[in-house]
């Protein structure tokens, strides 16, 4: 998993030369769009979702089960995310949406996905195989974003940006580490709590699945300003279990970096200490994928110092196994 995430620019490269040679058709109308995926392969729905939320003109919809909205229609764009290709929610999503008629484009390595997809005749983009999806992020969010910009949903800035960031996480590289490192020691034997300052949810969310799969920890996520209408209530009880870690980026909204101000102190009282990391970049695109990357080199920093195999997922193994004999 460390030699993933270390080759994580070499994957963004990879996945922008795949993104160049795409063909993705933009012929008819589009009045909503809905991304469905789970997992690994989901995450980037939600992420490009607010990558373009302050220029997208249409609803952008994340989509993570076995069921199709009913607003689905021949006017919806439905992006099929599944790394595999196999993802049984996913695949019920793309059958119901063949049946409704909707413009359909998928992402994929292979399996059942990339077989509808031929048959069907589908726009398809294809990304390699063989890997964990959830170190995949950066072959399937790329693929997200040529979509949209091809259908008109998305600036095609992203793509400079994109340059931009391979170039700034190769600059940051022994520094992302260092940082990371420290915090995985701080974050051993400890529950994370996770907060966004509201524009990076998705990043968050993201890491929390990380210290999920990759550390084999529990941990919780939330996002401001919701949480100070809700969570902040259950602040109470000193517990040294805890320790809070916020992702803060220059998109946050001040009023927002005001209430986190507040909110702090508290934080810091109640539990054992507050972990501020700061994105670095200009654009968005940049500081996203600063913090996805911190964020995975302290998940396996964390599994460790623990002692454990990072890439194994044992009990997902098992929950299929299961789940196949009905």
């Amino acid at each position: 998993m460390k030699d993933l995430v270390q080759n994580f620019t070499q994957q963004l490269k990879e996945a922008k030369t795949i993104a160049e040679k795409a063909v993705v058709s933009n012929e008819s109308t589009i009045h909503n769009i809905l991304i469905t995926g789970l997992g690994g392969s989901g995450i980037g729905g939600t992420i490009i979702s607010e990558l373009i939320s302050d220029s997208c003109k249409v609803p952008v919809l994340i989509n993570k089960d076995y069921f199709l909205p009913a607003f689905v229609d021949k006017h919806t764009l439905v992006v099929i995310s599944s790394y595999s290709g196999n993802t049984e929610e996913t695949i019920s999503v793309l059958d119901k949406a063949i049946a409704c008629g909707a413009q359909i484009v998928c992402v994929t390595s292979g399996g059942k996905v990339f077989e509808s997809a031929k048959q069907h005749h589908f726009d398809f983009i294809q990304i390699p195989g063989g890997m964990p999806p959830r170190s995949c992020i950066g072959y399937c969010l790329v693929q997200l974003i040529k979509i949209l910009v091809v259908k008109g949903f998305a600036d095609a800035k992203l793509f400079s940006d994109l340059d931009a960031t391979i170039g700034l996480l190769e600059k940051e590289n022994d520094n992302i580490k260092s940082e990371a490192g420290k915090v995985a020691t701080k974050l051993l034997h400890k529950i994370p709590v996770l907060y966004s300052l509201g524009v990076c949810e998705g990043v968050v969310f993201r890491f929390r699945q990380q210290i999920n799969e990759n550390s084999k920890m529990l941990c919780w996520h939330h996002t401001f300003p919701e949480m100070n209408h809700n969570e902040l209530v259950g602040w109470t009880t000193k517990n040294e279990n805890l320790c809070v870690v916020t992702f803060h980026t220059s998109f946050d909204f001040d009023r927002t970096k005001k209430r986190y101000e507040v909110c702090k102190p508290i934080f810091e009282k109640y539990s054992s200490g507050v972990i501020d990391i700061f994105a670095k970049g200009n654009s968005k695109l940049e500081q996203f994928f600063y913090l996805i990357n911190i964020g995975d080199w302290i998940s396996c920093y964390l599994a460790d110092l623990k002692g454990i195999d990072p890439v194994e997922v044992n009990v997902i193994d098992y929950l299929k196994g299961e789940l196949a004999k009905f």
